[in-house]
């Protein structure tokens, strides 16, 4: 673990991988430090934000040591349930990859045990980790427009994309679930730590 000063009022945790992150995260969350006031999990890093009224970097430092990260890196977050048309252009290229039919890649999709790891890319992506090994290159060339909605793989992540946008993931299907929308509160539907299920809602 490495502690590196992120401007003024921040710190920023470097760890090892990913699982390491998750555990650290939720040991987090469940005991913040005095003056903490947001905690943001990325790849490999944390990023705890103080309040320097109520505390200094040096003492939420010595806190951030002593932080011991949890060996269940699974949190036990809010349940968020997203219907998904299994339509995607890419859904035989990925049954391809994993070496099993269509049918099966959707019942291992919704049958996964997914939770929001970190967001990042555009407002509202959630990069969402699961509990079974997924493995899955992008796209070798990527999309100039992948439309809002979309439900797609690359490497170990599914996500959703929150609008169009360029993108090389692998498309498996598409939702009508809004995952990012500015007249809700909070904007983002897939927040760090909370659970998603996907839910095969058919292709018509």
């Amino acid at each position: 673990m490495r502690l590196l000063p992120c401007g003024s009022t921040a710190l920023l945790v470097e760890l090892d991988d990913l699982d390491e992150v998750l555990g650290y995260y939720a040991a987090l969350l469940a005991e913040p430090p005095d003056g903490v006031v947001d905690i943001v999990p990325a790849a490999r890093t944390v990023m705890v934000v103080t309040d320097p009224a109520v505390t200094d970097l040096a003492a939420v430092e010595r806190a951030l040591r002593d932080t011991v990260a949890r060996k269940d890196r699974r949190l036990d977050g809010e349940l968020v349930e997203i219907p998904v048309s299994y339509d995607g252009a890419d859904l035989e290229d990925v049954a391809g990859l994993l070496g099993c039919d269509v049918a099966e890649v959707i019942r291992r999709h919704t049958a996964e045990q997914w939770t929001v790891a970190f967001c990042g890319f555009a407002p509202g992506f959630g990069y969402l980790t699961g509990a079974s090994e997924w493995d899955v290159p992008r796209r070798e060339s990527p999309r100039t427009k992948v439309p809002a909605g979309s439900v797609a793989l690359a490497g170990e992540f599914s996500g959703v994309y929150p609008r169009e946008s360029p993108g090389g993931w692998q498309l498996l299907g598409r939702t009508e679930v809004a995952v990012f929308d500015l007249h809700r509160d909070p904007a983002a539907l897939l927040q760090p730590g909370r659970r998603v299920r996907f839910i095969d809602a058919g292709s018509g």
